[in-house]
């Protein structure tokens, strides 16, 4: 989504995002006592309902001011406040056209009967980006999961709070659940910059945890098997994941001819658990495309965020050479497996 506009808006978004979440964690943990109810009763029901124009029409509508929404709540005072004291009418535009752009996606998305994945980013864009997403569903997931939101397991406890609330939404509101869930790309950029600034560290202290987190899977599998209205997308390139999906997509009689799971790797990148997969699931290869000039730094980055994932490589090159010797072996330099 940052390449659709000014990503300054969905850092500001975001922070407002937080904000509020804190406060109302604040309320939660302090309910009953007397100062907190004064406060409550400060923040007039009109300004709550601040919260809630995130209506999808609302925000592409070229009469909602975006800077509006910016408010966040003063703890001591009980009043609502603006994030920035001011917007000029070129941020104003700026906000709105990202917006409107991500809804011709949208739109060509659901003309065309083809998904779209919102892809996750950093952890300061990324709240601005999954309450985008969750909008866009609740419009456009009405009859199928066309709007697909993006959740990080590498996150700490995120992921599964996440995937659990989002999935009661759609049950409640009546849209079809979309979920591509990621183990997460930017571990060394989120630890160095949360270094820097002096906050918490935001990614799970080892790869283990975040295998664990990343079977909040499990949850949407649950879901499709009682509902049939959810859809997923398993977007990892380890194999004990795939076996593990396989495993429960057949305890809970999930067929692949259903189209309810979806599975994806980078291309290039561990193709011996793609080919296998095509033999009856739904499998796609992330292409990033562009010049020249900005693909390398960008596929160097994802080498480099992926430096633990990248050790498994020695594993393929043993099986590309196995298949080779093989092939030299037998005389089919030129075969072609059959599905």
């Amino acid at each position: 989504m940052t390449a659709l506009g000014r990503p300054q808006f969905l850092l500001q978004f975001s922070e407002v995002l937080v904000k509020w979440r804190r406060f109302f964690n604040v309320l939660a943990a302090q309910q009953g006592q007397s100062e907190m109810m004064v406060l409550d009763q400060k923040l007039e029901l009109e300004q709550l309902k601040t919260i809630d124009l995130l209506d999808w029409n609302s925000l592409i509508n070229d009469t909602t001011r975006i800077s509006n929404l910016l408010m966040v709540p003063n703890l001591k005072t009980g009043h609502l406040e603006p994030l920035l004291k001011k917007f000029t009418a070129e941020e104003e535009q700026q906000m709105k056209r990202m917006l409107q752009r991500v809804d011709i996606l949208a739109k060509h998305a659901v003309e065309n009967g083809v998904r779209l994945m919102v892809d996750a980013e950093q952890t300061y864009f990324q709240p601005a980006i999954s309450r985008l997403t969750l909008e866009m569903q609740r419009k456009f997931n009405r009859e199928k999961p066309t709007i697909f939101n993006t959740y990080q397991c590498y996150l700490k406890q995120e992921a599964y709070d996440n995937v659990t609330m989002d999935v009661e939404l759609s049950r409640r509101e009546g849209w079809f659940f979309g979920a591509k869930l990621v183990r997460g790309a930017y571990m060394y950029q989120e630890r160095a910059r949360a270094a820097e600034i002096g906050y918490e560290d935001p990614i799970n202290p080892d790869y283990e945890t975040t295998n664990r987190m990343y079977h909040c899977l499990e949850y949407v599998l649950e879901e499709i098997e009682r509902s049939r209205r959810a859809n997923v997308m398993v977007a990892t390139h380890n194999e004990d994941t795939i076996k593990f999906t396989l495993e429960r997509m057949n305890d809970m009689d999930l067929s692949p001819a259903e189209n309810k799971v979806y599975f994806g790797q980078l291309l290039g990148m561990c193709d011996q658990i793609s080919f296998p997969l095509q033999a009856g699931f739904p499998v796609y290869k992330y292409v990033p495309y562009g010049p020249v000039n900005e693909v390398i730094p960008y596929l160097s980055r994802r080498a480099q965020e992926n430096r633990g994932f990248m050790k498994g490589s020695q594993r393929e090159r043993t099986l590309l050479w196995k298949e080779l010797k093989r092939r030299l072996l037998k005389g089919q330099i030129l075969y072609k497996p059959v599905y």
